[in-house]
């Protein structure tokens, strides 16, 4: 293995920890004074990105370059600025202030694969947004590249990867050549924090800007969202004084005998 150039996209969405509301028009969530964060996939891709370059040097077997590209409005510069801290070499930001579905995101980032040439594109398996899990397939669709997703388990070789993956019945092992994509599942590593040395230096790594009309691609939505509603709020459960009332309320009410 001798120079690898890894390229991880990451998606700025609410955090994981804030309570979704839809909005009062009812026609999105509320995005308005709330916290935002790097989709957690996203970071862990961003971890193994950074991982394969740490084992690459360690081995002396060769280097890796990590970059991190988002395509989204202008804070989304905060989150690559995180993945810069974390150990990321450069940021790209594609910007945009339009709705972008993941077959645009998916166009967006093949512009971006043209032009930096890498060996391996990290994509979590979805964005905690919007949960489409499509991107990664996608762009591997219009690069005609092979794909790996769900990953829990990564290992490169001499222009190879052997990726285990979950599935329905258990786990299975794949090997794709490079480049490839990868896309990233919850047991595949832990991210690391970045210190507050490491937060400094990332303000002075490079951060490239481009916008949708300098690469050239049609990102006009294709899904139109009708309307968002929240879950009915459940209700509370009832006591019964006997065996046969359950049975009552469950044929009844309940109806599900």
């Amino acid at each position: 293995m001798s120079n690898l150039r890894i390229l991880v996209a990451t998606k700025r969405v609410v955090d994981y920890a804030v309570k979704i509301r839809v909005n009062a028009a009812g026609s999105a969530v509320e995005t308005a004074n709330v916290k935002h964060s790097m989709n957690p996939f996203d970071e862990i891709g961003t971890e193994q990105a950074i991982q394969i370059k740490e084992a690459l040097v360690k081995a002396k077997t060769g280097t890796a370059e990590v970059i991190v590209v988002s395509c989204g409005p202008a804070k989304s510069q905060e989150t690559l600025r995180t993945a810069l801290a974390m150990g990321a070499d450069r940021a790209i930001h594609v910007e945009s202030d339009e709705e972008l579905q993941p077959l645009a995101v998916a166009k967006l980032l093949k512009a971006i694969v043209e032009k930096e040439k890498p060996d391996m594109v990290i994509l979590g398996k979805q964005a905690i947004d919007d949960d489409s899990n499509q991107t990664g397939q996608m762009l591997a669709g219009l690069l005609n590249w092979p794909q790996a997703t769900f990953a829990s388990k990564v290992e490169l070789g001499d222009k190879l990867m052997t990726v285990t993956r979950e599935v329905d019945g258990g786990v299975e092992t794949v090997k794709a050549p490079l480049p490839a994509i990868l896309t990233t599942d919850l047991r595949l590593n832990v991210p690391r924090y970045a210190s507050l040395p490491n937060i400094m230096k990332a303000k002075k790594k490079p951060l490239a800007k481009f916008t949708v009309a300098d690469l050239g691609v049609d990102i006009k939505p294709r899904l139109q969202t009708l309307k968002i509603a929240e879950p009915p709020k459940r209700q509370g459960g009832k006591l019964v004084e006997s065996v046969d009332d359950l049975v009552d309320k469950l044929k009844n009410e309940a109806k599900v005998l």
